[in-house]
């Protein structure tokens, strides 16, 4: 069906309407950020956090946790309440000062040594460092592994083509005994253009088989009003539990 519009080449119209990068480059995020498109955002701590929480904790306390494409999530001023040190990367400087404007934090912010283009934004009580630059420049930033990790909302918005980049960098990330929370969503992707992008369980195993055990915790029907108008008559959510092999292999997996 023609959608009236001329639509150049290497471009796609997004749900909003907007022309975008067939491969969604940095600026095409910062711009949903600048136009208020953030359907993804919640206004509410996620309710899968909530309910396993204690899978990442795994009896620990006070832990190190790592929030891959932040946003401003309200997860990560929940968990900091808790005790836990929060990092998070977040390409969009909009995001990260709404968050410490919206939860009432105050913050420093700093230039980030060896990247000029890269700063940190932290909680003055330390609990909360937020990064403003490229996720996949990230890794050469940080000197501390981490003990959890909440992937909400990351794995599915970046392009496919950068899944096997992103997974090998979580992997570094992860400190021995650390409990990686996937959450990820399956659907027929040829009704619907994402992000968020299907994940299929094949997927899944493929990316991080072969470093880590992968553990089914939950999987449940998602689908309401809004991907309705997306197309969709099926859209499934699935929380995964990741860990690395040795840790598993020693009796660390639960």
């Amino acid at each position: 069906m023609s959608t009236g519009v001329d639509i150049p080449e290497g471009k796609r119209l997004n749900k909003y309407g907007d022309l975008e990068n067939l491969e969604l480059t940095v600026e095409d995020w910062m711009t949903r950020w600048e136009k208020k498109r953030i359907g993804f955002h919640e206004d509410e701590i996620h309710k899968l956090l909530k309910k396993h929480l204690d899978i990442i904790l795994n009896g620990r306390k006070q832990i190190r946790i790592f929030f891959p494409l932040c946003g401003k999530s309200l997860d990560m001023k929940w968990l900091a309440d808790q005790g836990h040190t929060v990092v998070g990367v977040e390409v969009s400087k909009m995001a990260i000062k709404e968050f410490f404007a919206e939860q009432n934090v105050s913050y420093t912010q700093e230039s980030v040594p060896g990247m000029p283009s890269a700063e940190v934004f932290k909680s003055c009580d330390g609990q909360i460092s937020l990064f403003n630059c490229d996720m996949f420049d990230f890794s050469s930033l940080i000197p501390q592994k981490f003990d959890g990790i909440w992937d909400r909302g990351s794995l599915v918005a970046i392009n496919p083509s950068d899944r096997q980049r992103y997974v090998k960098l979580m992997i570094t990330l992860m400190a021995k005994g650390c409990h990686y929370l996937l959450d990820t969503f399956m659907y027929d992707q040829d009704k619907c253009v994402g992000p968020p992008f299907s994940v299929p369980e094949l997927a899944i195993q493929d990316l991080y088989g072969q470093s880590c055990k992968i553990q089914l915790i939950e999987s449940s029907d998602a689908l309401t009003d809004r991907q309705r108008l997306w197309g969709l008559d099926s859209f499934i959510e699935k929380i995964h539990l990741i860990t690395l092999k040795t840790d598993a292999d020693s009796g660390a997996f639960v």
